[in-house]
């Protein structure tokens, strides 16, 4: 059977679908290390990357039952939503990698003073930091009674903020770069599964093979 059979079809399909998982897991995995930085957080667009990452991984499984059973209508919602995954993926990660440094020092700037001060602690303690940028008063009062293990060990720590910085930043670039690659191969799946619902199953009809 040559490749453009109903079998190349079926395994190609199914190889994408399993590609899709890992993707959206990758996704849901580093949005929620990023959110979980706390400042990271308040940057709408990381719920919208899990959303996304949730919803790839789940008509990652539905495509790949539909291709295992060749089932025609779940590949035929498989093709819309995917389509629709799409567009979203799309925006979010051009939206993730827009973000510029002067926007994410605008956010953690923000969140930092709406934290508790108890949060500030354990987020100076696990990131063995002291203070935000320590550009004001207030900065500079945080960084004095800053409790982290740096300042047993030298007289200056580096700053909260820059530390902060270059983690979400992190998360931004591989988030859109991530997402914004295999965006484009969720046009190939749609073109897959709509060329592999249109074939005809030979188990169904073994004269195809005489």
């Amino acid at each position: 059977m040559v490749c453009g059979g109903f079998a190349c079809s079926k395994n190609a399909l199914c190889a994408l679908n399993v590609v899709y998982m890992l993707v959206g897991l990758l996704l849901i995995g580093v949005a929620a290390w990023a959110k979980g930085l706390g400042l990271v957080s308040s940057i709408h667009i990381i719920g919208g990357v899990i959303a996304v990452g949730v919803f790839l991984l789940l008509i990652a499984v539905a495509g790949l039952v539909g291709s295992v059973n060749h089932h025609q209508v779940l590949l035929f919602f498989y093709m819309i939503i995917l389509g629709l995954v799409f567009v979203f993926q799309f925006g979010i990660s051009c939206s993730c990698l827009a973000i510029n440094l002067s926007k994410q020092t605008d956010v953690i700037n923000a969140s930092w003073w709406v934290m508790s001060n108890k949060t500030r602690d354990e987020l100076e303690r696990s990131f063995d930091c002291c203070g935000l940028f320590n550009l004001t008063t207030l900065d500079q009062q945080d960084y004095a009674f800053c409790t982290a293990i740096c300042k047993s060990r030298s007289p200056t720590c580096q700053m909260c903020g820059e530390k902060l910085l270059k983690h979400s930043d992190e998360a931004l670039k591989i988030l859109g770069g991530v997402g914004l690659f295999f965006s484009f191969t969720e046009i190939l799946g749609v073109w897959l599964a709509m060329r592999f619902r249109n074939q005809k199953d030979p188990r169904a009809n073994p004269s195809a093979f005489l």
